[in-house]
């Protein structure tokens, strides 16, 4: 592998999501794509909630024509712990709530071949003001940005000892759901995630600092399926598509540097069936599966999620 090459897929690989598993563009998923499916546009009751995500994650890089690079793969176990308050107050007529996320990821990168692994917490996440509305057969949230701190590990020059992005995000949140009068539901979570530049970036090892952008992206989670009883089934998935071009230097990556399209603007689509239930002392269980198509510039795999939800 010439070192141009080595130097585009480290600079591909450099980043995790900030509380799941590792993706093909620095920094592009901060945000758990997948996470939120059933009731995401509808705030519950005021109170306190306990929210925990376990899950797995297993992929392989697609450069810019969806193609897989070869022995560059990434595995990787993780756990968010979400605490959620409604509160009993509201703004412009919505029920305020606030909420922070801290996630642990076990990751196993391998590049070129060789693999590596590291453990420890993620980029936590800081909701301040979530908002929620409800009228007939609709409800809705929106959030005026979820703040994504860069509290996770970061080795510059070393992706596979790195489970942190090393620069901040602000995302912007809209979310619906609607649940008609015989149990169908249609529901989705409407996010775009605009990021500050990593100043610390390096190639390799040793190598001088370089500052490197990844382009914001928009993206979205979605579910739609029935309720019957306390049980709930469907089909949930996401959609991401990257914006803006990821810039080394303030210059836009360049295809003549790798299999990689202009920008390496990152591309996904995904789906796979979504079961739930819920007791009647409001204790929530979820279990789905998530397969990646239509993949560009990005890793591309498998997602198995377990949610629990815990009133306080």
């Amino acid at each position: 592998m010439g070192k141009t090459t080595l130097i585009i897929i480290t600079v591909l690989i450099m980043s995790l999501l900030a509380y799941s598993t590792a993706y093909a563009e620095e920094g592009s998923d901060p945000y758990p794509n997948g996470a939120e499916s059933w009731m995401v546009g509808a705030l519950p009751p005021p109170g306190k909630y306990f929210i925990n995500f376990t899950g797995y994650y297993q992929g392989s890089l697609r450069d810019g024509n969806g193609n897989t690079v070869a022995a560059t793969n990434v595995s990787a176990w993780f756990d968010a712990a979400r605490y959620v308050n409604v509160t009993n107050n509201t703004l412009w007529g919505g029920q305020w709530a606030w909420q922070v996320i801290v996630p642990l990821v076990n990751q196993n990168l391998e590049l070129n071949g060789i693999s590596g692994t590291k453990t420890g917490f993620g980029n936590i996440t800081v909701s301040p003001l979530l908002l929620g509305w409800h009228s007939g057969n609709w409800s809705w949230a929106a959030s005026l940005v979820d703040i994504i701190i860069p509290t996770g590990a970061y080795q510059s020059g070393d992706p596979q000892q790195s489970i942190g992005n090393n620069y901040w995000t602000f995302e912007p949140v809209f979310a619906f759901t609607h649940l008609s009068d015989t149990g169908w539901e249609v529901s989705a979570k409407f996010m775009y995630d605009i990021n500050t530049t990593n100043n610390d970036f390096r190639p390799a090892s040793g190598a001088p600092s370089m500052s490197y952008s990844s382009g914001d992206a928009f993206h979205m989670d979605y579910v739609v399926g029935k309720h019957i009883g306390p049980w709930t089934y469907g089909i949930s998935g996401y959609y991401l598509v990257q914006t803006q071009d990821d810039t080394l230097n303030g210059n836009a990556i360049s295809s003549s540097l790798g299999p990689w399209s202009d920008g390496r603007r990152g591309r996904v689509f995904a789906f796979g069936p979504s079961v739930s239930y819920a007791s009647n002392s409001g204790i929530q269980v979820l279990v789905q599966w998530q397969h990646e198509i239509d993949v560009e510039n990005r890793f591309s795999g498998n997602k198995y999620w377990l949610k629990l939800i815990l009133p306080l």
